[in-house]
């Protein structure tokens, strides 16, 4: 007798390799897939702005990286003695002013440059919720937070985007985004992560908007969809899969998450070379008993020569902090 029905997501026609320049932004499931593509040593770029959940949030931050654009001191705000900005994470917030400004503008440069010669841009929606500020006048999305610093929820309207909204702003950036490099590919995912602190209702709701909005999207030469959601929700489809909080995936979920991720985007190469980083990483993990004895010392020569073969063979993976430790 089955008691989950195992999902087995479709193989990508257009595999990622380490080779590619990989920018990833979105929610706190990105930082997850993230953290294990770049102990993998892919070529990546983590939420320049922190995480981001809303679509049009994200599609603000990517065509700010396109613009080269800079942050000056109006672009900020002053609330517990720490300046910060209403489209970035709390992790830029500072307490002298311009310790802020350089803390963002150093991450959108960087990634102003990174996006030039991105080969994915991969891009986790978390929410079709948006809380925007009413203590000023504003049109459209111009005053959509990405985070709302833990200020009181009367400053914000909070409004549930359609399908429709979603599509048009996903549209545009990427059509901002191709202005500078059109060869560029989109990798979008589901968060899931459940925004109950919204409703269980609500929740399902705001899922719902994003995932017809991806799907209208996705052209199978471009624009791309892996389902992480479905993988949680509907193949693992169960709390021991949820961190104590019962809405974050536990680190068995994320693992499952990423075989099938590695199964069915990873190009056969790129999965033997992990593969082998993996080989590298456990060492580097591994807590001698006796750290002088003869035994450790062979165990570091060979892994250095691990190291110094991949080195040699694969150019573009940066193992350097690797060799180091063993040298």
């Amino acid at each position: 007798m089955n008691f989950r029905a195992e999902f087995f997501p479709k193989q990508f026609p257009n595999k990622i390799s380490h080779r590619d320049n990989i920018l990833m932004m979105g929610s706190c499931f990105t930082e997850q897939i993230g953290a294990k593509l770049s102990a993998h040593k892919f070529r990546i770029l983590d939420n320049p702005n922190g995480i981001l959940f809303n679509p049009v949030s994200i599609s603000h931050a990517l065509e700010a990286y396109v613009k080269n654009k800079s942050f000056n001191a109006e672009d900020l705000f002053f609330r517990d003695e720490r300046w910060g900005s209403w489209q970035h994470h709390t992790k830029f917030c500072r307490i002298e002013k311009n310790d802020t400004l350089n803390a963002i503008n150093q991450s959108l440069h960087a990634a102003g440059e990174f996006i030039k010669t991105a080969d994915w841009i991969m891009l986790t929606l978390g929410s079709s919720f948006v809380y925007q500020r009413n203590d000023e006048e504003a049109a459209g999305y111009k005053n959509v937070v990405a985070n709302c610093h833990k200020v009181p929820n009367d400053k914000f309207e909070r409004r549930l985007l359609d399908a429709s909204e979603i599509i048009a702003v996903l549209e545009q950036m990427m059509r901002r985004v191709k202005e500078i490099n059109p060869e560029v590919k989109f990798l979008f995912t589901i968060s899931p992560v459940r925004h109950l602190r919204e409703g269980f209702i609500e929740n399902n709701r705001s899922k719902a908007a994003l995932i017809q909005a991806v799907h209208t999207l996705v052209n199978e030469k471009t624009v791309f969809y892996f389902p992480a959601y479905e993988l949680v929700i509907d193949d693992l489809r169960d709390y021991r899969f949820f961190a104590e909080d019962l809405v974050h995936p536990n680190y068995a979920a994320t693992n499952y998450v990423w075989e099938k991720f590695t199964e069915t985007v990873l190009s056969a190469e790129s999965i033997e070379l992990a593969k082998k980083i993996n080989v590298i990483n456990a060492a580097r993990a591994h807590k001698p008993f006796s750290p002088l004895s003869e035994a450790h010392q062979k165990f570091k020569k060979v892994t250095l020569e691990k190291i110094h073969f991949l080195q040699e063979h694969y150019p573009y993976l940066d193992l350097q902090s690797e060799a180091d430790f063993f040298s």
